[in-house]
């Protein structure tokens, strides 16, 4: 019964995909921000979409920790999952990711026309000049960021390397940054068709000022704050 639930509600969520998309790209003359509220309706469907067929619901812990200016949300990776439902919970916001992304169709062409900030990731130094350069646009428009610092989706009760960009970007910018912990991937892991019943928790951190903060220092803070969050949703 899973199989065939996780099969449905796949079908739904691509299948949206396409008009979204190309609403997209009819949107790029609005507003950053109404252009990103406007395609959230669809994380917003499949959200739902997911709860009515797979019975798998979130909860958030912390929602008041959410700013009402633009940030840096520096979050756990495990799963698809939060590349969707971040656009239920936060206000309007693009990613950064990998430059491969952009040419998947449709959902590249989406993320393109969203401004998502596409890096490539072995540029070192240039990736870093890349990433502020964006950010700083991206956050003047509006629009949050989302970096997740482990660069790559991480199965539950593994810690990835905490990469140090977004926490560049945010003492680059002074951006006030969000730390976010999830169990995501304890549901809907990384590759796999099935999605479990339950509840998908999302913890929200307070936000941290990174005034006179430096980079290293501000990512060690985040990693502690996820890593230590995370073994505490994992005895819940």
């Amino acid at each position: 019964m899973i199989r065939l639930r996780s099969i449905i509600f796949n079908i739904g969520m691509w299948i949206m995909v396409i008009p979204f998309a190309l609403l997209t790209l009819l949107l790029i003359p609005m507003s950053a921000p109404r252009r990103s509220h406007i395609i959230a309706g669809w994380a917003r469907f499949v959200v739902r979409w997911l709860a009515l067929t797979c019975n798998l619901r979130y909860r958030v812990i912390g929602h008041e920790n959410i700013p009402d200016h633009p940030c840096i949300i520096l979050a756990k990776h495990q799963s698809a999952w939060e590349t969707i439902a971040f656009q239920d919970i936060f206000p309007p916001q693009i990613w950064v990711l990998k430059r491969s992304l952009l040419l998947l169709p449709f959902f590249g062409w989406a993320l393109w026309a969203l401004k998502s900030i596409a890096i490539d990731r072995s540029a070192g130094r240039e990736a870093l000049k890349q990433l502020v350069s964006q950010g700083k646009d991206r956050l003047a428009l509006g629009l949050s960021v989302v970096v997740f610092p482990e660069g790559t989706r991480i199965a539950p009760g593994q810690k990835g390397k905490y990469h140090i960009g977004g926490a560049w970007l945010a003492t680059h910018t002074g951006a006030t940054v969000v730390p976010v912990a999830h169990n995501a991937g304890e549901y809907w892991r990384k590759n796999s068709l099935l999605k479990r019943p339950g509840t998908i928790t999302v913890s929200i951190g307070k936000p941290i000022d990174v005034s006179g903060m430096k980079a290293d220092d501000l990512n060690k803070m985040v990693e502690s704050w996820i890593e230590s969050e995370m073994a505490r949703l994992d005895s819940l």
